[in-house]
């Protein structure tokens, strides 16, 4: 595999209300640290994307355009391409190994002719870490194991190319009654988790945790940090850049680079 970059980025409008937050400046360094490892493209994981029921969805689109305009008032608009070749590389490495995958375009048939509609999970990490992106959905329906497999496979998809993996991931929604899940006493337990599996490197530990917990937390991490585990494994260097939870749900910025 090629992976040159690896980070754990949120997708909240706040990223672009509270520009001296801890957690917009987490995401300016992964855009620095971003460009620093000079990446053909980027395969961004995101729980908010395309959903196919029973399979892993990949983005075949050569465009991709969307915004984060139901979160901020801001300008989070986003247009860029695609890489159609990438993504037919992944969901042939993910049939390979007997996982549930589809193609997806939009519009049009032909990935050539599709513009796919961004999501805010795919659309806020690219306003920072611009570039070619095949974008990536989880299936909640499969089981940890597979969603590890599935990182695995898409690392396989990139040999002789540079590329970045970017889980798109918000934790906890349950922080606070006020919110709209309401409160979640399993949400700050589960975000303190996460911080302290990233932290350490040990992200791997998320394959014998029950999915139950992240569901009960509100969390949408919890299938992309599996995914992440699956593409770099051991064998990159954690940052915990930011972590912080402003209102009712938490937000983590991470970097990995390859040891």
């Amino acid at each position: 595999m090629t992976i040159v970059f690896a980070a754990i980025a949120p997708h909240g409008g706040l990223v672009f209300d509270q520009p001296e937050a801890p957690t917009r400046k987490g995401m300016e360094e992964l855009g620095r640290r971003f460009a620093e490892a000079e990446p053909e493209a980027a395969i961004v994981l995101t729980p908010h994307g395309v959903h196919a029921d029973g399979h892993f969805a990949v983005v075949r689109s050569a465009s991709l355009e969307g915004d984060a305009h139901q979160w901020t008032d801001a300008d989070s608009s986003y247009a860029g391409p695609g890489d159609p070749e990438l993504a037919d590389d992944c969901l042939r490495a993910l049939r390979d190994d007997r996982l549930p995958a589809l193609g997806i375009t939009f519009g049009a048939t032909a990935a050539g002719g599709s513009t796919m509609p961004l999501d805010w999970g795919a659309a806020i990490p690219l306003r920072f870490m611009p570039a070619p992106a095949v974008v990536v959905s989880p299936c909640r329906e499969l089981t940890n194991e597979q969603h590890v497999r599935a990182g695995a496979a898409l690392a396989r998809a990139t040999a002789g190319r540079r590329i970045a993996v970017v889980a798109s991931a918000d934790h906890g929604h349950g922080h606070t009654a006020g919110g709209p899940y309401g409160f979640a006493p399993e949400s700050r337990p589960y975000d303190e988790k996460i911080q302290e599996l990233v932290r350490e490197n040990r992200l791997g530990e998320l394959v014998d945790v029950d999915p139950q917990w992240a569901l009960d937390a509100k969390a949408d991490s919890f299938w992309q940090l599996l995914m992440l585990h699956g593409v770099i494994r051991d064998e990159f260097v954690p940052d915990l850049l930011s972590y912080e939870a402003p209102t009712y749900f938490g937000m983590l910025t991470a970097a990995y680079a390859p040891a």
